[in-house]
């Protein structure tokens, strides 16, 4: 697997990031792509170990070896031939994805790891600019028609495998642009939204016809980003028109901090916050946004939405970012003979972190408070854990100034007015009940309704998301057909 003394002669070597004081100026991306001799570089640097954990480690189970001993060799058609084999969007994965994979890499173990991430991004990044990237359509179709409800990574690879196997599919999204939370969750400068448009080109020529704005229920709530359906459509209409549906809805009930003062103005989820930027930047006119400017800014969560806050407020212009977690400050180096290959707990700084901001751990906010109706300060208290539980460390108490807070403290639930409105039975959790494996794969407990991605596991990662949609979708044509020839 790529050159047999590679690990021992080449460093790794990381992506270039433009400077902080040049891309705080705009919202695209600013993460530069490895060359090609780089990339093969660092494709030589995969050990032939005898048990590629990486593969495990990828929720999509990415032949991670493989590709990388083709780049090393300089086969980069065939590079995107096996990275494509299991994974629908690379250009993603490749940008946004935390990369378990290197986690669970053999070298990682008392070296760095090889850069799987940055290898797999120069991979799809090349493959499209040589125009190896086509539309794959099915050469006999099927007569049956699959509605997907949600487009976000789940539902884009799910819609994608079963157009390829054939079937006439559908995907119905409520907000007025695909790509779910890929589009309206995650800043511009993290993935631009282009690269969704192009792969939505590339499946509606293969036969998938998208349609947005249109909510699947009875009671459409209220919209999470800000531009409510114009069209509704029950689920027992779905189904008369349609032979399978599949529910693969994000997790997006975010959880809120009932405190005194919630309620004051300035105190807004995240998601609240961040897509109304993703829709400036798509060109939206939005008067009454959000913004940052000027303003003491707190953000509570110490997630990757809490980092994406930072950055969007330090580029809005923001007088000071603190941003606070609940946890105890994870060690600067994880003990890897103790989690290897498993995902470490380890302090993690982020590009954001890196443009400004203050950070803090083991904080908890005990109130709000302001005049004339908005928040003007946060107190706040130290905390420490015994045996696992949380307990305020007397005389802690402090304030900061907030001019406005914003709430990252991840997602409970998917929305639960689409699951009620289709009678699906839910987990403790409040997600959609389903297995992953046996004859009733993804399926719920509705005829002819199966599930996926966020909507059935929960709140995760966009990797885990396209592996669900990828088994829902050989779970569905199994479904209709008797047998299927998709992969996973």
């Amino acid at each position: 697997m790529g050159k047999a003394t590679g690990f021992l002669e080449f460093e790794r070597l990381s992506e270039h990031y433009e400077a902080p004081t040049a891309r705080l100026k705009h919202y695209k991306e600013f993460v530069f792509a490895l060359t090609n001799d780089e990339a093969k570089v660092q494709g030589a640097r995969c050990m032939d170990c005898g048990i590629p954990f990486c593969n495990n480690g990828c929720p999509v189970n990415n032949i991670i070896p493989d590709f990388n001993d083709l780049v090393y060799r300089d086969d980069w058609r065939n590079a995107i031939e096996v990275l494509h084999s299991t994974n629908n969007f690379p250009e993603f994965t490749g940008r946004i994805c935390p990369a378990p994979c290197e986690s669970a890499c053999t070298l990682g173990i008392n070296d760095d790891p090889v850069g799987i991430k940055s290898i797999e991004h120069a991979i799809i990044d090349r493959a499209w600019a040589e125009g190896w990237v086509a539309p794959q359509p099915a050469t006999q179709r099927t007569g049956k028609k699959v509605a997907v409800v949600g487009s976000g990574p789940a539902g884009l690879a799910t819609a994608q495998q079963l157009a390829r196997a054939g079937h006439d599919v559908t995907v119905f999204e409520k907000s007025d642009r695909i790509g779910g939370l890929l589009r309206y969750g995650i800043p511009d400068f993290k993935l631009e939204k282009w690269l969704i448009d192009r792969r939505m080109r590339q499946m509606e020529a293969e036969g998938v016809v998208f349609k947005t704005s249109t909510f699947v229920g009875r009671d459409a709530p209220p919209a999470l980003f800000g531009n409510p359906a114009r069209e509704s459509i029950t689920p027992d209409q779905l189904r008369e028109q349609f032979d399978v549906v599949v529910i693969a809805g994000g997790s997006e009930t975010p959880r809120d901090l009932p405190v005194p003062g919630r309620e004051l103005g300035g105190v807004h989820f995240a998601m609240e916050f961040l897509p109304q930027q993703n829709r400036v930047e798509a060109g939206d006119a939005l008067p009454e946004q959000t913004r940052a400017a000027g303003k003491h800014v707190i953000v509570i969560g110490g997630g990757d939405t809490g980092s994406d806050c930072v950055g969007t407020s330090n580029r809005h212009g923001a007088e000071s970012v603190v941003q606070f977690e609940l946890l105890p400050r994870p060690p600067e180096q994880e003990n890897k003979p103790l989690v290897w290959p498993y995902w470490p707990t380890k302090l993690r700084t982020s590009s954001s972190h890196d443009e400004g901001c203050e950070r803090d751990w083991s904080v908890a906010t005990k109130r709000f408070e302001g005049r004339n109706g908005k928040v003007e300060k946060l107190i706040a208290a130290r905390v420490e854990w015994k045996d696992g539980k949380m307990q305020e460390v007397p005389d802690s108490e402090f304030e900061l100034k907030a001019d406005l807070v914003l709430l990252a403290m991840g997602f409970v639930a998917p929305m639960q007015a689409v699951l009620d409105a289709f009678g699906v039975e839910k987990d403790p959790r409040g997600n959609a009940r389903a297995a992953t494996d046996g004859d009733q794969a993804y399926a719920t407990n509705v005829p002819g309704v199966f599930t996926a991605g966020d909507m059935r596991r929960g709140q995760s990662l966009v990797v885990w998301a396209i592996r669900e949609g990828r088994q829902c979708a050989k779970a569905v044509d199994t479904f209709l057909m008797g047998e299927s020839n998709l992969p996973k």
